[in-house]
């Protein structure tokens, strides 16, 4: 027989309900009671319960750590690595025990932080440190048992944070210090998602390099091209060394908007080889970021009768007496300019030509010795590391003697000791092509350009 019991409420034995029961609704225990229950748990009279196991969260730690420290379970722990990378050792491992960190100042791509376990602890079924250096990221790691240890739950890699600076997107990103640099080696875009509250973080840095002009491909030997003409302008916000062309003051100065900026990288001119006609160089391709164009260098000199080509920096000479001069350089002008005259033709020595101009130096006019080298390019630290941009190409030879290109990626001219092609400028540098030697060889092609932007990011 089954025996039923109804009552209302039920009180101990000073008047205090222990249940009651009202509108459908059962009350356990009355106030400023704690509850047990049998298996261990309880709930105190302001809510907390203890002994029900843990949801998947954590109590997040509001104090930033800064170095090494010893995570606490149940806790979450922001990690600040501006100074220095770092380590949080984990507790010793429990089943349910529960470990969150977080990059504080989205510096963990640059200094990371090391996650360690407990001595024979595992991370993921292996007794070894997890290193985090992804900027932005946060991890929860939950102890399961002794086989895989702690397992991690939940991996944000997202980086949604207000900022007072440009942010920004495309083209190869790179840091250096406080500052974000993009570099484009082809054609892309560069879009500014946010500006800078500060009128002044919006102007940005930048070096616009276009495309190196090829050699010139003569009957005995041709002259050097002409480099990518060269723009600079730095931000008096981004700390580097600039080039002696740095356009700041009196130049070209960027103020970005919010908005998508279209990036034209200009390819190098092709270069010449056996079977084709005797002409000058092809010139290079111009490079664009706003505003701002660099003009493509100037092919070089065919020895028969054409002179060297105007451009960012000016292609060689051909030979003297037969209507060859140099190419000019900073064509059309700007201020500073973009690039040096090729070499000159010297009457005094009819069977040579010259090398093609730089970005600081003009190509080397024709002289005794074949000393037809190209024009020294430009140097500057805007990626972080100090590199030479757009040097001119040398001038071919009759003889066993090699041109050399200029510093920032000029190519060599060829000779005829033996038969010797012109090289090729460097991509992505606007080195102009060395002119060819003996027509049994090649003239070099130019060297793409490049267009690099730095700004303030934090």
């Amino acid at each position: 027989m089954t025996s039923t019991i109804k009552v209302d409420n039920i009180q101990d034995q000073d008047g205090n309900n222990i249940i009651n029961e009202n509108s459908n609704t059962i009350t356990v225990g009355a106030s400023g009671d704690t509850i047990i229950i049998p298996s261990g748990a309880t709930i105190t009279n302001n809510g907390t319960q203890t002994g029900f196991g843990r949801t998947g969260t954590v109590d997040w730690d509001t104090t930033p750590k800064t170095a090494t420290f010893t995570a606490v379970s149940g806790d979450g722990f922001f990690c600040n690595t501006t100074s220095s990378a770092f380590t949080c050792n984990l507790p010793a491992g429990s089943a349910g025990a529960i470990v969150s960190v977080a990059d504080y100042a989205g510096t963990w791509s640059t200094n990371n932080l090391t996650v360690s376990p407990n001595g024979s602890d595992k991370i993921g079924g292996t007794n070894a440190d997890v290193v985090l250096d992804t900027e932005g990221q946060s991890v929860t790691f939950v102890f399961v048992d002794s086989t895989q240890g702690w397992i991690n739950v939940q991996d944000s890699t997202s980086n949604e944070r207000a900022s007072n600076l440009i942010v920004a997107t495309g083209g190869t990103v790179t840091t250096s210090g406080n500052d974000k640099i993009h570099t484009f080696t082809g054609p892309g875009t560069f879009t500014v998602c946010r500006v800078a509250v500060c009128a002044a973080n919006n102007v940005v840095s930048y070096v616009v390099v276009a495309g190196g002009a090829a050699g010139g491909f003569g009957g005995s030997f041709g002259g050097g091209g002409g480099a990518g003409g060269f723009r600079e302008y730095k931000s008096p916000v981004t700390p580097y060394t600039a080039s002696p062309l740095d356009g700041n003051p009196g130049g070209t100065a960027i103020t970005v908007t919010a908005q998508a900026y279209p990036i034209t990288v200009g390819g190098g001119g092709a270069g010449l080889g056996p079977g084709s006609s005797e002409a000058q160089g092809a010139p290079g391709n111009n490079s664009i970021f706003s505003t701002v164009t660099s003009t493509g260098g100037g092919g070089g000199g065919e020895y028969a009768s054409s002179p060297g080509l105007n451009g960012g920096s000016g292609g060689g000479s051909a030979n003297a007496g037969s209507g060859g001069g140099k190419g000019n350089g900073n064509t059309p002008p700007v201020s500073p300019p973009q690039g040096q005259p090729g070499g000159d033709q010297n009457p005094g020595y009819g069977s040579q030509v010259s090398g093609g101009g730089g970005a600081t130096v003009a190509g080397s006019d024709a002289a005794p010795g074949n000393t037809s080298n190209g024009g020294a390019g430009a140097t500057t630290s805007i990626t972080g590391s100090s590199v030479t941009y757009a040097g001119g190409g040398g001038g071919g030879a009759n003889a066993p003697i090699t041109n050399a290109g200029g510093s920032g990626g000029g190519g060599a001219g060829g000779h005829d000791a033996p038969n010797q092609s012109g090289t090729a400028g460097t991509d992505n540098t606007g080195g102009g092509g060395g002119g060819n030697g003996p027509t049994a060889t090649s003239s070099g092609s130019g060297g793409s350009g490049i267009v690099i932007i730095r700004y303030k990011f934090q």
